[in-house]
């Protein structure tokens, strides 16, 4: 091959050695940009940040929630037994005074199994809400307050929970019998003379203490794994809330 051409073909050859490793640095650049704009899985360290929130708050659900949809789950449990509403509480006093105080327990055993009845809807929504769980959740999660991972199930939940709890409690009260005591414990009281008449929505009020009493429950599980060493029971457990200790 003559010199000239050979030169020729040399010069090419760089040319077009230069632009393919410039399309890759452009390529390279532009595909970091891209993987930027995605949500990272991991925190520091390569700890699984997201994983280890998911975990915690799994465990508040299985090993506390589940407490309430038990027999006296709400009713025996002081931390989130549903008492009487405010309009209520006379009622209650009015019967034992006029000797019904068997009537009255029975009035409030009845409100608080229709809780217990309800909260066994609450399980797939929450599960919904813990995958649907972002990195940016986590991260601000992981290093907020003791209730953080509580408020964000509450906020992502209570629409939903109420949704379906409420037909439950409604129909709870007819299965356990409420509806019938209550109407029973109501005529009593405003049988009684110069009383003022009560007709509270019964089915509204226990669906909303309901709820409230699930997100405590949620709440004692978080505070637990985050203060008590023991109570991180998995290896992501212990690298996630390390990295709030340190906070």
């Amino acid at each position: 091959m003559p010199f000239g051409k050979l030169i020729n073909k040399e010069f090419t050859m760089k040319k077009i050695l230069i632009l393919a490793v410039a399309i890759s640095l452009s390529s390279c650049a532009e595909m970091q940009q891209v993987m930027n704009q995605f949500p990272q899985v991991q925190g520091i360290g390569g700890i699984d940040i997201s994983g280890g929130l998911k975990e915690a708050l799994n465990n508040g659900i299985s090993k506390q929630v589940t407490k309430l949809t038990t027999t006296d789950g709400f009713f025996r449990n002081e931390a989130v037994k549903i008492l009487l509403p405010e309009e209520l509480r006379k009622v209650d006093a009015g019967l034992r005074r006029i000797g019904l105080s068997s009537l009255a327990d029975e009035g409030l055993k009845v409100l608080n199994r229709a809780a217990e009845d309800a909260v066994k809807e609450a399980t797939p929504i929450f599960v919904d809400a813990v995958r649907n769980m972002t990195f940016m959740d986590a991260k601000t999660i992981l290093m907020g307050n003791e209730n953080s991972a509580t408020n964000y199930l509450q906020n992502s939940t209570t629409t939903a929970l109420y949704g379906k709890f409420n037909p439950v409690i409604k129909n709870s009260f007819t299965k356990v019998g409420a509806d019938k005591v209550w109407t029973n414990i109501i005529t009593k009281y405003n049988s009684i003379p110069l009383v003022n008449k009560v007709n509270p929505d019964l089915t509204d009020y226990v669906t909303n203490q309901a709820l409230i009493g699930v997100f405590k429950m949620v709440a004692v599980e978080e505070k637990n794994i985050r203060t008590n060493l023991s109570a991180r029971t998995s290896v992501l457990l212990q690298k996630v809330f390390a990295m709030q200790d340190n906070k």
